[in-house]
């Protein structure tokens, strides 16, 4: 196993090496800057794409009862342009987790034929 240097500190060696360079010193202070705005940024974005998986996560919650439904079933309660199954599938299985719904398999027909599907209800 390696030690990995990140670019900020790739920058800060060289802005110490370089000490007598303004040019070169200015040059890596901007770059150290820059990965900095960088990374919050992105801490923002985690944050909010979070918050919004969390607000779906409540709808899906609300739309659960004690009779046990199929993601499917789940999903045509839902609205919104990118809820997706897989979306549904994994805030399901996270309200599982969290104690606050139960997961059985079920048998539904399915173009005449019996098929094993997951359910969820309330616990």
């Amino acid at each position: 196993m390696s030690n990995k240097i990140t670019k900020k500190e790739k920058y800060a060696i060289i802005a110490e090496a370089m000490a007598d360079n303004a040019m070169i010193v200015e040059f890596c202070e901007n770059e150290i800057a820059a990965l900095e705005k960088k990374a919050e940024k992105a801490k923002e974005r985690a944050a909010k794409k979070k918050a919004e998986g969390d607000e779906l996560k409540n709808v899906i919650a609300s739309v659960l009862t004690s009779e046990f439904q199929t993601i499917s079933d789940v999903a045509e309660q839902i609205e919104g342009e990118d809820i997706t199954v897989g979306k549904i599938s994994y805030r399901l299985n996270a309200l599982v987790k969290e104690g606050f719904a139960v997961k059985e398999d079920v048998t539904v027909e399915v173009n005449g034929k019996n098929s094993k599907r997951k359910a969820y209800a309330l616990a």
